[in-house]
């Protein structure tokens, strides 16, 4: 009797897994694509927690150097609009408003290494009170702007692959799915891989990797503390700064109040789960996308039979709220497990020099 009541449920599970391997091969362009901000975000928490820094404000600064970006794009293309924009979409405005947004995302970056290493503030509160005021200063400079209206700069396009290259079995499909994109995407799928390798081979790797695990040593043999912490958050700064430009300057075009939706947060979930390395954020990342895409695919085109009947009646807001709750499920079964660096949030004092 209980296997034939465990037999439905088993039909049920075989379908969504069927629907999921569907919607992954069909929507894996997307996938990427929406997991872009979060591997960017992600990359940012690596590149200051490695170092032994936390930081909770990568959401804020996101949203910050999307508002920045999108205006000075804006204002770029008001004075000086282009007509013949280049390959994928390059324009003098959007490359002057990638270059504003990552000179906002490493501006507040400097902040919150100011509060951080110098002041030794707590790190959560400094990252916390980003987030705040990056939404208040946004939210009123953005509504102050909607008033008199300034029309957008764009944004980028995606590198299409020729048509015979995406026709060729596996292959195509491989190339549509990490090539057909944007400059913000791509360049995020080349910094994953070029930090995942000097974070193990090579000497700015091995200095991070040791002031993250015990500052005090490695300053012992000679290695600046301070100096590197304050590098590596800065350089986090641009990498959220090219967050921020994704959301206006090659997804959407334009700026919304609060548009990064948490995305920085979940970077942070990414970056726990992946165990504090890139390859293993941009995996997470991932994960994130293919719930995304899946609660658009379940709303645009749900699965058919049992499975759909069932889905049907669950409310849309649940599918929108994927994302959110793979984030709550992911950090409820990683917590425990995935350890941080050993110095990750405690501030450094160098040691008083003998006279």
């Amino acid at each position: 009797m209980d296997v034939v009541l465990h037999l439905p449920v088993i039909g049920l599970v075989l379908q969504f897994l069927g629907y999921l391997l569907s919607v992954m091969a069909t929507n894996g362009q997307l996938i990427i694509t929406l997991s872009t901000p979060i591997a960017l975000g992600a990359l940012c928490g690596f590149m200051n927690e490695r170092s032994g820094v936390v930081n909770i404000g990568i959401e804020g600064m996101m949203l910050f150097a999307a508002f920045v970006g999108w205006y000075v794009a804006a204002l770029v293309n008001g004075g000086a609009p282009t007509t013949n924009p280049g390959p994928l979409g390059l324009t003098f405005p959007l490359l002057v408003g990638v270059v504003a947004a990552i000179a906002a995302g490493v501006a507040v970056s400097a902040l919150h290494a100011w509060l951080s290493i110098t002041v030794r503030a707590n790190q959560i509160i400094s990252g916390t009170i980003i987030n705040i005021e990056a939404l208040a200063i946004t939210g009123y400079l953005n509504l102050l702007i909607s008033q008199n209206p300034i029309p957008s700069a764009g944004n980028f396009q995606s590198f299409h692959v020729p048509a015979q290259a995406a026709s060729v079995p596996v292959l195509g499909w491989v190339m549509t799915t990490f090539l057909g994109h944007g400059p913000i995407t791509l360049t995020m799928l080349v910094l994953v891989i070029v930090l995942q390798v000097l974070l193990y081979r090579s000497r700015w790797g091995l200095r991070s990797r040791a002031v993250g695990e015990h500052p005090r040593a490695a300053e012992t043999l000679g290695i600046d503390v301070i100096r590197l912490r304050y590098r590596n958050v800065l350089l986090g700064g641009v990498l959220a700064g090219l967050a921020g430009a994704w959301f206006t300057l090659e997804y959407i075009g334009t700026f919304q109040g609060g548009m990064t939706n948490g995305r920085g947060f979940i970077a942070l979930a990414a970056l726990i789960f992946g165990r504090w390395t890139p390859i293993g954020a941009f995996g997470a990342a991932l994960v994130f996308g293919i719930a995304d895409t899946l609660g658009q695919a379940v709303q645009f085109n749900p699965p058919t039979g049992d499975l759909g009947a069932l889905l049907s009646g669950v409310p849309e807001q649940v599918f929108s709220a994927l994302p959110y709750l793979v984030t709550i499920i992911v950090l409820a079964g990683v917590v425990g497990r995935s350890i941080p660096p050993a110095a990750d949030g405690q501030p450094y004092e160098r040691e008083a020099k003998a006279t």
